[in-house]
């Protein structure tokens, strides 16, 4: 009996102690591959993910600004003439200063005034540039520094009615109209206007004012839209956008193509207020998307190219990519009448 039980336990075998630490080191190196696997791959879904919503964000902010600027001149049966207070053209309703966005300039308000200078369609500014006097409407500490202000007056197509008196009501009460005819403009706030125009047509007019807001640290595309009430309406449109630059781009020698692209700072005043033969025919537009998280295996130390300004490291953990898109004027608009 004492024989066969030693028999018996000298059949049973198990890992020794050198086994099971190797399998212990073989085992550690596998889930380190697969731990630096997963980490390298949620950390390409990361970066992927960021980079395709900077892609998608700066697209849209593009194609907002694009559509707007395109059309930028264009005032229906009046397209190319100017708008003379008390000659050509009539306000039913004013502004309140304190409610408008008034820029530089003699005639520079969301409507025509009666100061002896062109009605401005287009004004630009690089916030926080030494010299510049920017939009009151705006507040220096919400508007990012070193970024670009744009604003744009036009009509919005297609006429929405007749100014004769021949049908209903055409205007938008919420917004400004103008009824006119080749030769006459009535700007009006309501339903219609005060005076009948014989063969006249109403459009929605349209004042915009582009800026980046900077909302709990949230760089966010901005614009100002002209109501009823005036310019109190601010849009947040796109988050992200960090930085724009427009240049603007003159033909000198009337080939209808863009002879040199020059920032706002070097457009003179006679030229924004349509006192040379330069015509604008074209604006190129540069935006610098950042990333709506940060992301702390990332470090940032690119230097960015806006056109012609040029934009330091941030040395932060933001992924950022910059865009660009050159907009051709249907209505070139920056000449004398």
């Amino acid at each position: 009996m004492i024989a066969f039980n030693k028999i018996h336990r000298r059949s049973q075998s198990g890992m020794s102690l050198v086994e099971l630490m190797v399998a212990m080191v073989i085992s550690l190196f596998l889930s380190a591959g697969i731990f630096t696997m997963f980490s390298m791959s949620s950390t390409n879904v990361t970066t992927t993910s960021q980079y395709n919503q900077l892609q998608e964000n700066g697209r849209i902010a593009l194609a907002i600004m694009e559509r707007d600027i395109s059309q930028l001149g264009f005032f229906g049966d009046m397209t190319g003439s100017e708008f003379i207070l008390g000659i050509n053209t009539t306000l039913n309703n004013t502004i309140p200063i304190a409610d408008d966005c008034i820029g530089a300039g003699l005639n520079n308000a969301s409507l025509p005034s009666n100061q002896p200078a062109h009605f401005r369609r287009l004004w630009g500014y690089e916030n926080g540039l030494s010299g510049t006097t920017p939009f009151a409407c705006l507040s220096a500490a919400t508007v990012a520094p070193n970024t670009d202000v744009i604003q744009i007056k036009r009509f919005i197509g297609p006429s929405i009615g007749f100014g004769d008196g021949s049908d209903s009501p055409v205007g938008d009460i919420t917004r400004f109209s103008v009824s006119t005819t080749s030769t006459q403009a009535i700007f009006f706030n309501g339903l219609d206007p005060a005076t009948n125009l014989v063969n006249s047509r109403v459009w929605e007019y349209q004042h915009h004012v582009y800026f980046i807001d900077i909302e709990n640290g949230v760089p966010i595309l901005s614009r100002k839209t002209l109501t009823n009430t005036g310019m109190k309406n601010d849009e947040q449109l796109v988050e992200g956008i960090e930085n724009i630059r427009f240049l603007y781009g003159f033909d000198n020698n009337g080939d209808n193509t863009p002879d040199t692209y020059v920032p706002a700072a070097d457009v003179t005043t006679p030229v924004w207020d349509n006192e040379t033969l330069q015509r604008l025919v074209a604006v190129k537009i540069y935006i610098l998307v950042r990333s709506a998280q940060a992301d702390d295996s990332y470090d940032n130390q690119t230097t960015y190219q806006l056109g012609d300004k040029q934009i330091n490291p941030f040395n932060d953990n933001f992924r950022r990519k910059v865009l660009s898109t050159t907009v051709v004027l249907e209505n070139p608009v920056l000449i004398r009448n």
